[in-house]
């Protein structure tokens, strides 16, 4: 009776003691993964922020997941001609990008801060100053972008990287550069010099075609009006 006691306690000791080393090594192993995770960047940026690389001709947008990690809205071709995630998960080239955006389809990604920027310097949050809404919360901001990876219709003027960042942020799907350069077409085209010039050139086709039908003058005559009291 004795024997089975001190056999048993012996095999219970032996339980004890393999639990405490399968729990050490799990404490260990999340430390390191901890560790590993940590990014030099997570120093300078809070999870949740709105993070800007001003380029040549626009201005690309992210969020900041933390562990030195981005997620943004990129237009790119390689997910429709391509199902090789390696190939997808690659960094976007140039020629990638233009065809996506000719092509309108795009995809949410995470990249690592580097290959986001580009060489380029990074601004911070300086959306928080223009916006009239506040920003949310940075996890929740985060989380946001996290859960909108994948593909997505682009864009140029109507859902780019911009509009994506604006509603993880704040609640609200709107581009300010979409609104300058519309402003700036309009200055453009809706201008009382492209209305003469407009009228002009109407006048010139009609005699020099000798077409000067109801609708053909018509029509040079409305083409012009409407951009005179547009502008």
């Amino acid at each position: 009776m004795l024997y089975l006691d001190f056999t048993t306690c012996q095999s219970q000791t032996l339980d004890y003691f393999l639990l405490y080393i399968y729990l050490i090594t799990l404490v260990d192993a999340s430390r390191r993964r901890g560790k590993t995770t940590r990014s030099k960047y997570d120093l300078v940026f809070s999870r949740g922020d709105l993070l800007e690389v001003p380029r040549t001709l626009f201005t690309h947008f992210g969020i900041y997941l933390g562990g030195g990690r981005v997620a943004h809205f990129i237009p790119d071709i390689m997910p429709v001609v391509s199902s090789d995630q390696h190939r997808i998960n690659q960094m976007v080239t140039n020629t990638r990008l233009i065809l996506g955006v000719l092509a309108k389809c795009g995809s949410v990604r995470v990249d690592s801060v580097d290959d986001f920027a580009y060489g380029s310097e990074i601004l911070i949050n300086t959306m928080d100053k223009v916006c009239s809404r506040p920003a949310l919360q940075g996890e929740e901001v985060a989380r946001r972008a996290e859960k909108l990876q994948g593909d997505v219709a682009y864009s140029l003027l109507w859902y780019n990287c911009e509009h994506f960042v604006m509603y993880c942020r704040y609640g609200t799907v709107m581009s300010f550069q979409t609104f300058q350069f519309c402003k700036t077409v309009r200055k453009l085209v809706l201008s009382r010099r492209v209305a003469k010039a407009t009228a002009l050139l109407g006048a010139c086709l009609l005699l020099y075609l000798r077409a000067v039908s109801t609708c053909a003058t018509l029509l040079a005559i409305l083409l012009p009006f409407l951009i005179w009291m547009a502008s």
